[in-house]
């Protein structure tokens, strides 16, 4: 499989997202945070020098959570230009209260002889 070559746009993303995530590990050590999220060090030297710009959402997910920021902030700080412009983000708060209004029930589609 042949990996198309990232535009400047993601390029500038992943710079942001490891720029965020200096700044939010501060003193901390990159081995201890590391640990904290469940990966490797090395994983998180690539992302914060941006020379792995587009890592894996659970990636990201469980360095937000182990350094204390939330989704929402790593999207407004880090996602395309004018993210937060284009309309309300669902916070998830939100999707948790969807989840718990009860199940969901199926569409009933017709079927055509």
């Amino acid at each position: 499989m042949v990996r198309t070559p990232l535009t400047p746009e993601e390029r500038l993303r992943g710079e942001r997202l490891g720029r965020l995530l200096r700044e939010a590990r501060g003193e901390r050590s990159m081995v201890a945070v590391a640990a904290s999220a469940g990966i490797s060090a090395e994983t998180l030297r690539k992302i914060e020098t941006g020379r792995a710009p587009t890592p894996a959402f659970f990636t990201v997910a469980a360095l937000a959570g182990a350094l204390g920021l939330s989704l929402d902030e790593l999207l407004g700080r880090c996602g395309p230009e004018g993210a937060a412009a284009s309309g309300p983000a669902r916070s998830a708060e939100s999707v948790g209260s969807a989840r718990s209004a009860g199940p969901v029930e199926p569409a009933v589609v017709p079927l055509i002889a």
